[in-house]
């Protein structure tokens, strides 16, 4: 059984001044049986300004339900805007874009229809078997080619200058922690378990995760209303957020929101986003330090990097190959290659442009930089290599703990 979101436009013979969303569920019995369908809420006009806590939407580029808990403000690097070029083929883009916005009526997105409330919070193999390895930088570990070497000071030099973040300069947006409804996990093309962190259980640095969270730009957020006290399956949503009839969004926060917020701070804060466009795919990379795990013989910082890439072009891509190079403050140079990401090769098409995914990096110091390139074939045959922005690994004062409230071992560690 498939879900299909539709959203049905304003029609003046009906004199609807609301669109209505609904959910269609297509149904393979007799022929004659009619598609059933059934209204989940309604959608709201787009707000210039933040979103309030408890706010009901649709993921633009993935179709989940959500619900919004906090906003995070981040600094936007965004390359593309520095490239006379790319800005030019940008403005093109965004200008088909807006016309095939206008004339499509319907919003597709395959949502799941179970109501147990659970999701799975096992990571990806290729999360799992980066099992914490003491080396430097554990990167999209399933088979691939990795060296390593100490790099010259020409070379330092040259790598510093390479990933210099000071040349593009940082754009403040907003952008949201979210809870995902967990019938809609199953269907989208993006991790729904990636916020992972270290935790401290008996004494022993572990690895665990969130389920069902994710970071949403402001632009990505489609709102709507919804007359259903219950509107989304997680766990957390009852333990969160409270019904409030009067209130706007009628979902408010609770105290345990606010001291989790607090709790979690250090693995869920976000403050860099780097974006750049090839070929019309644009990549985007989000880093999160993750926190130290102290050896008698060194110390190991650990990072998750979230990555989004987009097709913005009318052709199918699919990626085939990931090209990593790892600069460590420690003066190593490190370059990884492989096929796929996670495990995969996804394909990018119009109908499904995006595909999210998250991974995790080691350094035996506390900063560094990442960059490289995801070689891709379009279905024409013509393949290119796509930019990975440089981005920046800034460890912080790291914190211990176990969080409050929904963290999930995800593995011992093990050398």
């Amino acid at each position: 059984m498939g879900l299909l979101l539709q959203l049905c436009k304003w029609e003046k013979r009906l004199q609807l001044h609301k669109c209505d969303i609904i959910v269609t569920r297509s149904i393979k019995k007799q022929a004659v049986n009619p598609t059933k369908l059934a209204e989940v809420g309604r959608l709201l006009e787009a707000k210039e300004g933040k979103y309030d806590t408890g706010q009901l939407f649709l993921h633009r580029i993935f179709g989940y339900r959500g619900v919004i808990l906090f906003p995070w403000t981040a600094r936007v690097y965004d390359r593309d805007l520095h490239n006379t070029r790319k800005q030019s083929a940008a403005i093109t883009t965004t200008s088909t874009e807006c016309n095939t916005e206008a004339t499509t009526t319907t919003l597709r997105a395959k949502t799941g229809d179970s109501s147990n409330g659970t999701t799975a919070t096992a990571h990806h193999d290729e999360a799992q078997s980066s099992s914490w390895q003491a080396g430097t930088g554990v990167i999209d570990t399933q088979s691939s080619a990795t060296t390593m070497g100490t790099a010259s000071p020409a070379t330092n030099r040259s790598t510093t200058s390479a990933v210099d973040s000071k040349e593009v300069k940082g754009k403040t947006q907003t952008f949201y922690q979210v809870l995902i409804d967990n019938r809609d996990c199953p269907y989208i093309r993006a991790q729904t378990e990636a916020v992972t962190f270290l935790g401290n259980q008996d004494s022993n640095r572990s690895l665990y995760a969130i389920p069902g969270l994710d970071y949403v730009a402001h632009d990505d957020i489609m709102p709507y209303c919804s007359t259903d006290k219950h509107p989304l399956q997680h766990e957390l949503f009852d333990k969160f957020l409270t019904y409030a009839q009067d209130a706007e969004p009628p979902f408010v926060g609770q105290d345990t929101l606010k001291a989790w917020q607090e709790k979690n701070h250090p693995w869920l804060d976000m403050s860099d986003v780097h974006k750049e466009t090839t070929e019309n795919v644009r990549v985007t990379v989000i880093p999160f330090y993750m926190g130290c795990r102290e050896t008698p013989a060194s110390s190991v910082y650990w990072w998750r990097y979230c990555i989004r890439l987009e097709n913005l072009g009318e052709l199918s891509v699919q990626l085939r190959e990931r090209h990593w190079r790892i600069f460590s403050l420690s003066g190593t140079l490190e370059t990884v290659r492989g096929r796929g990401v996670v495990g995969q090769e996804p394909i990018l098409s119009p109908r499904l442009p995006a595909f999210q995914y998250s991974s995790h990096v080691s350094l035996q110091a506390p900063s560094g930089h990442m960059w490289g390139t995801f070689r891709l074939e379009r279905e024409d045959g013509y393949s290119f290599d796509c930019k990975i922005p440089p981005f920046s690994l800034e460890s912080k004062p790291d914190d211990a703990s176990t969080p409050s409230t929904a963290g999930t071992p995800m593995g011992e560690e093990s050398d």
